[in-house]
């Protein structure tokens, strides 16, 4: 089974477009066109999932730069989503939460340096 990423469509696509694009080189086992969370509307990609890996290969080298709705589509395989951190700072894509490591506004160092020798103050005047 691979996933397929489906870039730079025509808003107005619909499923049974692209259903109707890649069944001719295999069987397709999902369409999903990416909409905006607030707006409902599309976001111009969608994710096309074939149950041969081959197929999906010939048709991705098929239909990249082909004509739909007179957009030139972009196919190629589509990457997993990085992890994302919540509202919260939690784990980010590199593991690291809230207040990690000297970064950003109000973090702290994990450096240790309890047995280096401690730097005079200079007097304030």
């Amino acid at each position: 089974m691979k996933n397929l990423f489906v870039g730079n469509m025509s808003f107005q696509s619909t499923e049974a477009d692209l259903r109707g694009l890649f069944e001719p080189y295999g069987q397709v086992t999902r369409v999903h066109i990416v909409n905006d969370r607030e707006t409902g509307q599309p976001r111009g990609f969608a994710f096309i999932e074939m149950a041969n890996d081959e197929e999906a290969a010939k048709a991705m080298a098929e239909l990249n730069g082909r004509e739909l709705g007179g957009r030139a589509l972009r196919v190629n395989e589509a990457t997993p989503r990085p992890e994302r951190g919540g509202p919260r700072g939690g784990p980010g894509p590199r593991g690291e939460g809230r207040g990690s490591g000297g970064r950003g506004r109000g973090g702290f160092s994990r450096d240790d340096y309890r047995d280096s020798a401690r730097q005079p103050k200079e007097p304030r005047w």
